[in-house]
């Protein structure tokens, strides 16, 4: 029987992760992981070695760096061609800069327990979401897709050198804010129900956490059947860092510019301005028209703490 494939991002953290490397292969042949490695070199690496993985009948891989490694593995594993096997689970080493998908599935953010978890080897099937811009390609997200502010305030903050963690984000929100100073106009379906507006950010999640602070969703559960949707609306530029503050404590629920609901299936049509979104932090789309989004029930199993 194949042995599980560790996909390693040494890239991840801005470089930290390969100082990290050594310390992950001594705490896994401590506990008699045997793994097969291999070092991720560019974008998309990742989703082809987990796709490649998967259709070689291996039993598991296993994502180390940060929620674009997750994702792109994800996807990998998605897109596989199986042929009758069974798909691999996923293991997670939280070597990034965010771990936000680790975070709302309830591993381990500290590597030593991440890497006793991978040796317990216990399991469980989680949701994934799926996403489509202007009917183009399909792109799964294990966390989360965010569109408008919050997706502006990741991609400024992954231009920055020196910076990396909350200090990138907690910048990317100053930047976000002359940046994308007037909401656009979108429709808003979800399963049916549908609202129009003005909306500085949409967070469709299936966990609970973005920009490695953002408490996006904070009751969110990845295996419930059920995106937790956060639609804020339009404010002054002077309200957004106080509404900032709320979210990074995950008081956000109850705000008058602030919509909490769930639902499976979302679709989003910008009937003024464009639609930037991320799924798990990485660009989806920087002017985008229209997006629809479904949730797939118990579509992975993740190895997970008991």
């Amino acid at each position: 029987m194949q042995i599980p494939l560790l996909i390693y991002n040494p890239a991840a953290a801005k470089g930290k992760a390969a100082r990290l490397l050594p310390r992950v292969q001594a705490l896994l042949g401590a506990r008699g992981l045997a793994y097969d490695l291999a070092l991720t070199h560019s974008a998309g690496h990742a989703q082809a070695l987990s796709r490649a993985a998967a259709e070689a009948g291996r039993p598991l891989v296993l994502a180390a760096g940060g929620d674009g490694t997750v994702n792109e593995c994800i996807n990998g594993l998605m897109q596989a061609q199986l042929d009758g096997k069974p798909r691999p689970a996923l293991g997670v080493l939280p070597v990034g800069r965010g771990n936000d998908f680790a975070f709302g599935a309830g591993l381990p953010g500290e590597l030593a327990a991440a890497c006793n978890t991978l040796a317990a080897g216990s399991r469980r099937a989680i949701d994934l979401g799926r996403a489509r811009v202007d009917g183009g390609a399909p792109r799964f997200f294990g966390n989360g897709l965010g569109l408008g502010f919050d997706a502006v305030v990741g991609f400024e903050a992954n231009r920055m050198q020196r910076l990396s963690g909350v200090a990138s984000y907690l910048v990317g929100v100053a930047r976000a804010i002359f940046l994308y100073a007037r909401a656009p106009v979108y429709e808003i379906d979800c399963d049916g129900e549908r609202v129009q507006g003005p909306f500085l950010m949409v967070s469709v999640m299936n966990g609970r956490r973005l920009a490695g602070a953002f408490r996006m969703a904070p009751s969110a559960d990845p295996a419930d059947g059920l995106f937790d949707l956060c639609l804020a609306g339009q404010v002054s530029q002077a309200k957004i860092p106080g509404i900032a503050v709320l979210f990074l404590r995950g008081q956000q629920a109850g705000h008058p510019a602030i919509q909490m609901t769930r639902a499976r299936r979302v679709s989003v049509r910008a009937l003024e301005g464009r639609i930037p979104a991320h799924v798990d932090g990485e660009m989806l789309c920087e002017a985008g028209q229209s997006l629809e989004i479904e949730l797939f029930p118990a579509a992975l199993e993740i190895i997970t703490p008991a």
